[in-house]
């Protein structure tokens, strides 16, 4: 039933009524109202540019809350702590599985503390990095080499990490690019402007896939 209705929520929004996407509110002590402007920006791209009709202020939700299931993409971002209790674990579980999409991506610090939550939600699924000829990576941008980087931080190659549930796309996990600081209004980070709209087409390749998937 649940698949059903996230099938029913992607043909309403293919008839011109707006979608919502969300932030996750999640507890343990880490930044998840980082980068207040990314998701706004992003929106703004995607309308502007692949033709999506999302909702200008994204949602903010709680990955224990019922309402999760109504969100087709919730984001995850931050820097430090992350904690699932028992009931975010379940809900989680049950969302991803039934249709939705989590987006998680690293503002750097977050990678040592979200690993073993994910691992709680799917503990019989690993994460596995996504190769650059996946779909999510050919449109409507196409990025031949996989993720761009947006920030150095370690210096490390940005990767792009899985959670596939009967060879769907469940969890996205975006490490060592900060897709999230690229979105954000220029005048934060002071990226240059080709620096951003990699950022804001990647981000537009997953709403994309979110919505064509």
């Amino acid at each position: 039933m649940k698949k059903i209705t996230f099938a029913l929520i992607l043909l309403v929004s293919a008839f011109g009524f707006s979608q919502e996407i969300a932030l996750l509110k999640y507890s343990g002590g880490g930044d998840w109202y980082a980068n207040p402007t990314s998701l706004p920006n992003l929106i703004k791209f995607c309308n502007q540019n692949i033709n999506t009709k999302i909702k200008q202020k994204p949602a903010t939700v709680e990955p224990g809350s019922p309402d999760l299931l109504s969100y087709p993409y919730v984001h995850l971002t931050g820097h430090g702590n992350v904690v699932f209790n028992d009931n975010d674990v379940k809900n989680l579980r049950n969302y991803m599985t039934s249709g939705g999409f989590l987006h998680i991506d690293d503002n750097y610090g977050l990678d040592q503390y979200i690993r073993k939550e994910i691992k709680k939600v799917f503990p019989n699924n690993d994460l596995v990095e996504i190769p650059a000829n996946h779909a999510i990576f050919q449109k409507p941008y196409p990025f031949p080499a996989g993720l761009p980087k947006i920030h150095e931080h370690d210096g490390k190659r940005p990767q792009a990490f899985g959670i596939f549930i009967e060879n769907r796309l469940v969890l996205l996990y975006t490490y060592e690019t900060d897709l999230g600081d690229g979105w954000e209004d220029p005048e934060v980070n002071n990226d240059p402007n080709e620096v951003r709209q990699k950022a804001l087409k990647m981000g537009a390749n997953i709403i994309h896939y979110i919505f064509n998937n």
